[in-house]
C-alpha cells in the first residue's frame, strides 16, 4: 500500500469534510451511513471498532450540538476519516476479504493519533455526562 496515495485521497476527503461539516442534516445523514456500514462489517474491523465508535460518537455529539469543545479543524479531520471509511472508492476495495478495511484502518489510525487528545477530552467529557444522567435519575425517582 503507498502511504502518500493514500494521504493525498484523504486530504481530498478532508475538502469535502470542510464543506459538509457546514450542513448538519447531510452530516448527520452520513453518519449513520458510516455507522450502518461499520455494523454490517463488524468483524472485519474488530482491530479498529473501538477507535471508530468513538470517532462516530464525536461526530454526532458534534453535529448535534452536544458537544462543541472541539477545534473545527479537528472535527473535519474526525469527518474526512469517516468520509473515507464510508467511500467505495478506497484505495484498497472493502469487498477484497482480509485486505479490504486496511486502508481504512490506516487512516482511522492516523486520524486518532492526530486527535488523540481532543478525543480524550472528549472521551472524559462523555464519562462525566453519562454519569451525571445517572444521577439525575436517581434524583428523580
Amino acid at each position: 500500500m503507498n502511504f502518500k496515495n493514500l494521504m493525498l485521497r484523504y486530504a481530498v476527503f478532508n475538502k469535502i469534510a470542510a464543506t459538509l461539516i457546514k450542513d448538519k442534516g447531510k452530516t448527520l445523514n452520513k453518519i449513520q451511513e458510516g455507522f450502518a456500514k461499520a455494523e454490517g462489517n463488524k468483524g472485519a474491523l474488530k482491530s479498529v471498532w473501538e477507535q471508530l465508535q468513538l470517532l462516530f460518537s464525536l461526530a454526532k455529539d458534534y453535529t448535534s450540538g452536544a458537544y462543541t469543545a472541539i477545534p473545527k479543524t479537528t472535527m473535519i479531520s474526525v469527518l474526512a476519516a469517516l468520509l473515507y471509511f464510508i467511500s467505495p472508492l478506497d484505495l484498497v476495495p472493502d469487498f477484497l476479504v482480509g485486505l479490504g478495511f486496511l486502508d481504512d484502518a490506516v487512516i482511522l489510525g492516523f486520524v486518532f493519533k492526530k486527535v488523540g487528545q481532543e478525543l480524550e477530552k472528549y472521551q472524559a467529557w462523555k464519562t462525566l455526562d453519562a454519569s451525571e444522567e445517572k444521577v439525575d435519575k436517581i434524583i428523580h425517582i
